[in-house]
Formats: structure tokens, sequence, C-alpha cells
């Protein structure tokens, strides 16, 4: 049996290992989404990756449960579904759509705001507390967002118009979903179960978004890159399940304040690793807004984490790409 100090060693070594993966996959998933979507439509794209994801979950789940398992009831398949219809369907959709024409880096920086509107909609429609502190780190933040985004347009430092409009509406889907899933939404008592309905309903209504939008029509499966495939096997693979793995582990054994933490570091990833790999542009504008950004979000998940009122630890996380925004820090901040 290893010793104390042994045992102390590896155990750091294993949580500096998952928070590693958290920080770069989950940073590098609006780089693996940038790829993909080139050559496979948006919506089609993100259907086929939870359509895959979320069978994968629920197998898994069945055969390590055994007699255990069951199926969601009725209440908790509805509740469930709209929660994955919104986080997945609504939420990533729009991260996908919006990656068409807007580089990576700027999608995490805007999809980052994530708190923002789980602090608003918290406030609006349940009454929740809002420390002085995080009204001002809202304030920031919508500033940081007027520094990166203006002018609208294609020219110049400009961003698509579309494209931009999608993204703002991502975190809003995250936050709506989010706060769902705290509040009113009855889920599986299974994270398994539960996030893999999630997934699940999110794939079928990405499948009706690409249909509506004729995406299914248009689609060519031979005109598919080989680059374009590779970045959905890790966007499904290595984004969605290793890294979901990660982050269930983490919040059984790890301090809620330092999981938090990758809500700061992936827009920062995702910037990099747009600029380095697909050659985005990085101005001294982004950098500014980044910074205020990240900032701003750094403040609002940190106030909120300090209220007085007792958070329940996320009892089923989704995919690692949402979780409630209403329960402690790490549930704040969307993954892709």
């Amino acid at each position: 049996m290893p010793t104390p100090t042994v045992a102390t060693a590896t155990s750091r070594m294993l949580l500096a290992a998952a928070m590693l993966i958290l920080y770069v996959v989950w940073g590098s998933t609006y780089l693996g989404i940038a790829i993909a979507v080139d050559t496979i439509p948006p919506f089609v794209m993100a259907a086929i990756r939870f359509l895959i994801a979320g069978s994968v979950l629920m197998a898994w789940s069945a055969a390590r449960e055994r007699r255990s398992f069951r199926l969601p009831s009725l209440r908790e398949a509805r509740d469930t579904a709209i929660v994955g219809a919104l986080l997945l369907g609504g939420g990533m959709g729009m991260v996908a759509w919006g990656e068409q024409t807007v580089p990576s880096g700027i999608a995490a920086l805007l999809i980052a705001l994530m708190p923002v509107w789980v602090a608003v909609f918290g406030r609006v429609f349940l009454g929740e507390r809002l420390p002085g502190i995080a009204v001002v780190g809202i304030g920031v933040g919508l500033v940081g967002v007027t520094i990166l985004v203006w002018p609208f347009g294609t020219t110049g430092e400009g961003f698509d118009a579309a494209g931009l409009g999608a993204l703002f509406l991502s975190p809003i889907f995250w936050a709506s979903g989010s706060l769902f899933a705290a509040h009113r939404a009855r889920q599986p008592s299974r994270p398994l179960v539960a996030t893999a309905t999630q997934m699940l309903a999110g794939s079928a209504t990405l499948a009706v978004l690409g249909l509506l939008t004729g995406e299914f029509a248009v689609f060519r499966p031979e005109a598919i890159s080989t680059e374009s495939i590779i970045a959905l096997v890790y966007l499904t693979f290595i984004g969605s399940l290793v890294a979901f793995t990660a982050y269930v582990w983490l919040l059984k054994v790890a301090p809620l304040p330092l999981i938090a933490t990758y809500a700061y570091v992936n827009p920062i990833v995702a910037v990099a690793l747009g600029a380095m790999l697909l050659s985005e542009p990085v101005s001294p504008r982004t950098l500014l807004a980044g910074a205020i950004i990240v900032g701003a979000v750094a403040v609002i998940i940190t106030a909120r984490s300090r209220m007085t009122r007792p958070a329940a630890r996320p009892a089923e996380p989704s995919f690692p790409e949402r979780q409630s925004g209403a329960q402690p820090a790490p549930a704040e901040a969307p993954n892709t």
C-alpha cells in the first residue's frame, strides 16, 4: 500500500492532470468546431456529435449498472429533454452556426459571458440576490463586449452581424437551460443517464434545426474534409466524453473555486489556439476586450459563489459544456 506521502503526491498529479484537461480540451473545442463546420453544416455536425456521445454514455451507464439501470420517467424525460434542447440545441447549435463566420477566439470570449445572463435571469425571474460587485461585473462585461464587436459588419475589424447574433443568443439559451435545470426540472438521479438524455434531446433539436434551415438537403458527406472528420471525432470523444469524466471526478474531489478557474482559462486557450493554428487575427482591441470580459466573469462567479444562500453541488452536470448556472461557480461557464 502506498505511503501517505506517495498517495498525496499521486492525488495532486491526478488533480493537476484533470484540471489541465478542462483547461486545454474545453478551450480547444472552439477550434475544433471551427474546423468541423468548414465542410460539415453546423447543425448537422452538432447533431451527429451529440447523437454519438449521448448513445455512448447511455450504453456505458446501462452496462455498468446492469439490473439497477432504469430509463428516465416520463417527467424526468420531459424535463431533461427541455434542458438538453436549450443547452445543446440552442446553446451549442448557435455556437456552431456562429463560428461559420466569426473567429473561434472571438466566439469563446462571447460565450464566456454566460454567467452574466445567469445572474441577470436569476435576479429577474427567480428573485435571486445579486451582490453589488456582481452588478459591477455585469456592466464591465458588457463594456468588454462593446469594445470587442464594434463596429459591426464584415469590413475592417468588424465581424459578421448574423454570426455575432447567434453567439449572443448562445449564452442566453445556456443560462435559460441552466436555471430551469437548477430550479424547475426533475432529472434522473444518475448523472450519466441525465447527461446522455440531454445529449440525445439536444441532438434531436439540432436535427430539426438542420431540417428547417435546409442543411440536410445540401449536406454532401463526400465533400467532408479529413480535417473536419478528425475535428468531429475529437469533439465527440475527447471534448464530450473524456473531459466530461474529468469534470465529474473533479466535482467529487476538488474545491469548487479551483474547478471554476476553467471559466477564465478556456477563452484564453481558445484565442491562443485560433491565432496559432487558424491564423485568426488578435488585435490589441481583442486583447483589451478579452481581458475585460474574463475579468468580469471572474468577478461575477466569485461574488455569486460567496453568497450566503446555500448552493448544492451539481447532481446532473450536462456534457462538459454546461451545468446549472444557479449552482456553484464551475457550473457557470459553458463548455463546448
